[in-house]
């Protein structure tokens, strides 16, 4: 564990001698990313020290270059002295508050970078200020989407408390992230429609991949369609499915049905690990899927094993077993032990790995290299950490599903018959098609499969988990179960989950209508005389739906506006869920505060305050219905994904309070009629 060091400004220095002073205690004290990283190059190898699952033989490099250049092929770096700056920064904080999206800091300090070099001048950070941070944000904006822009304000305004905090700025700045973060609850409208098809996979990749399942023969594409057939059983992260064990399978007798079936699991951030039932719709869709896996990992598993048992030897495939033992190797022999098509790329390859080659007397022209040396040099290709695929787990290489022979998915290079790797995310996602844009073959195109429009499939795994989700709320499983399907410690994550389009959600309260076992209130009877079909009649009475910090509001907003300002609690239009753990927290809260404030209102009318008793009916209504709702919520005898709706409220009359009597119906019909109207009413 790299040893933290902390940075203490002096009061007396002034803001360069301080920026001075914490580059030199990064560069020189600090040991994150290793004691011997070269702090001096503008590209940092960290492979080693952030660990982050299911990357495969990825590489994790920071690169400090500037934000309208990082995606370039050849980027240019940040100015000094902002790059020396930068640099302590990001070693500094990975010790303080380490993190696995190391990028998030990076995008921050390249807009800030950008903010302060289109001043003109050379981008110091002592001349950072608000106006610098603001343009700075704004960049962010500009570059990435609403919830990326917003995280990386976060970073921002991290960055920007630390360098008021440790006096690297000329002016102390205390900066707040202006950056809104994304109405996640927001369903209607042009961008709710996109952000929802952005996350959600299309009708075409749905229809498609069933299909590809079928027809896909070629390793690369075995494993992307096995794969995508698992998470489409269960809403899975990419990194969970790229960890599970070759034995995951899970078989449980049940009596008198059929015997359940699931796999183990052990969730990616912090849920506890146990087994993912499998839908019996889904059951044999995902035994094939294995079956197809395993038939394409064996022998990389095998491979594993061997260096497991054998460590410090080379593995040799039987037909050149016979080489094991001789001193020298012809490039020929080379060829055949590593799997290279020639003698040339058995040559190519020494050259890289630095093996010696030479001529030996008698052999003419041909060139040897000496087994030692050739077995070294495979043994260090071995995967870093290797036997330990997963630290978390202890997941081995030769007990993981998703292991190959190097290269056996990639198209453009020859695959090793002696060395091994994890499948990475970035392998299964260009299998599915996220860069086919630029040029990278995906399953679907390999196939013929496009969109209809002729345009090319587009896929990543985390749309899965989306849909998945989305196909839950639907349905009615409650939060609950929602957050443990998927693998979440927070049931509050599921929203960022629920792309239920206003018609969808729409048509869960239309269903709910006239069935008492899933509605409560006034809606749950049908009209007992009148002939007309439930669902007709669910339309009618509910024209249209939209989310509220309690429920739903089924209020026809073309007919009226809305006659009690808000005031949701004392409306028959508004409906809940049971089971919607984030709104439910929300009554609670309002309950707590109306108690509050009943009693503060039956003090000041006890006190002869003027409006009190028009307030204290008031506060003490709101208290009755808020109970009532919370009591249903709480009553273990209504089902999770239950509707709710309250009776309609017994409001103040004006007319009753005039007359100093209870209200009654009838005054409050007469309150909104007309003198004239009233007396033809006789009233």
């Amino acid at each position: 564990m790299a040893e933290i060091v902390l940075f203490t400004p002096r009061a007396e220095l002034d803001a360069e001698a301080n920026l001075a002073g914490f580059v030199a205690m990064a560069r020189d004290q600090l040991t994150v990313f290793g004691a011997g990283l070269p702090f001096q190059h503008d590209t940092w190898d960290v492979t080693e020290t952030v660990a982050t699952k299911a990357k495969g033989g990825k590489r994790e490099r920071i690169t400090f270059s500037t934000a309208a250049t990082v995606d370039d092929k050849v980027p240019s770096m940040m100015q000094q002295p902002f790059l020396s700056f930068a640099k302590a920064y990001v070693r500094y904080m990975h010790g303080l508050r380490p993190t696995k999206a190391i990028h998030g800091r990076l995008a921050a300090l390249r807009a800030l970078e950008a903010a302060l070099a289109e001043k003109g001048a050379v981008p110091d950070p002592v001349h950072v200020d608000s106006g610098v941070l603001n343009r700075a944000a704004q960049l962010l904006v500009d570059r990435f989407s609403d919830g990326a822009a917003y995280r990386a304000g976060q970073q921002l305004e991290m960055l920007s408390t630390f360098m008021a905090d440790n006096r690297l700025t000329a002016v102390p700045v205390r900066w707040r992230n202006s950056i809104k973060r994304p109405a996640g609850g927001v369903r209607v409208g042009k961008e709710a429609d996109e952000r929802r098809a952005d996350k959600m996979p299309s009708q075409a990749a749905l229809d498609a991949l069933p299909r590809v399942f079928l027809l896909a023969t070629e390793p690369a594409d075995v494993i992307t369609a096995s794969a995508a057939a698992i998470m489409l059983s269960a809403p899975d992260r990419i990194s969970e499915v790229l960890t599970l064990p070759e034995a995951c399978e899970v078989r449980e007798p049940r009596k008198g049905k059929e015997e359940a079936y699931g796999l183990r699991w052990w969730p990616a951030k912090g849920a506890d690990p146990g087994v993912k039932w499998v839908v019996p719709s889904m059951a044999s869709v995902v035994q094939e899927a294995l079956r197809k896996i395993r038939g394409v990992t064996e022998e990389a598993r095998r491979i594993a094993k061997w260096y497991e048992e054998h460590p410090g030897q080379i593995y040799l495939a039987a037909d050149v077993a016979h080489l094991r033992g001789r001193e020298w190797l012809s490039m020929a022999d080379v060829g055949e032990i590593l799997g290279l098509a020639d003698r040339t790329a058995a040559n190519t390859w020494c050259k890289a790995q630095g093996v010696a080659t030479s001529k030996l007397e008698g052999e003419g022209k041909r060139v040897f290299a000496r087994f030692a040396d050739v077995e070294a040099a495979v043994l260090d290709m071995l995967p870093r950490g290797f036997p330990i695929l997963d630290e978390v787990t202890g997941l081995k290489y030769s007990e993981a599903l998703f292991v190959v022979r190097r290269n056996e998915l990639g198209a453009q290079r020859g695959t090793y018959r002696c060395m091994l790797e994890a499948v990475g995310i970035g392998q299964i996602n260009t299998g599915l098609g996220s860069r086919a844009e630029h040029g990278h073959e995906s399953v679907f195109t390999r196939l013929g499969f496009t969109e209809p429009d002729g345009s090319l499939i587009t896929l990543t795994s985390h749309q899965f988990r989306h849909y998945l989700n989305t196909l839950a709320q639907a349905g009615g499983l409650s939060q609950l179960d929602i957050a443990k399907w998927s693998g979440r410690k927070d049931i509050r994550q599921n929203e960022a989950y629920d792309h239920l389009t206003p018609g969808q959600m729409l048509e869960k309260i239309r269903d709910a209508v006239g069935d008492e076992t899933v509605m409560f209130g006034p809606l749950a009877e049908l009209p007992k005389r009148v002939m007309i079909r439930r669902d007709d009649f669910a339309q009618l009475v509910i024209p249209t739906a939209h989310t509220t910090d309690l429920g739903y509001c089924v209020h026809d907003y073309t007919s009226s506006p809305c006659q009690l300002h808000a005031d949701c609690i004392h409306c028959q239009d508004l409906v809940c869920m049971k089971g919607d753990a984030e709104k439910t927290a929300m009554l609670r809260q309002r309950l707590d505060e109306a108690r509050g404030l009943l009693e503060k209102a039956e003090v000041d009318w006890a006190e002869g305050y003027s409006g009190a008793d028009r307030w204290t009916e008031h506060q003490r209504s709101t208290v009755e219905r808020l109970s009532q709702l919370v009591e249903i919520m709480d009553d273990p005898a209504v089902p999770d994904g239950a509707v709710i709706q309250l009776a309609t409220p017994q409001m103040p009359s004006r007319i009753a309070r005039a007359a100093g009597r209870p209200p009654r119906l009838d005054d409050e019909l007469a309150a909104g009629v007309p003198a004239s109207i009233r007396a033809l009413m006789g009233g």
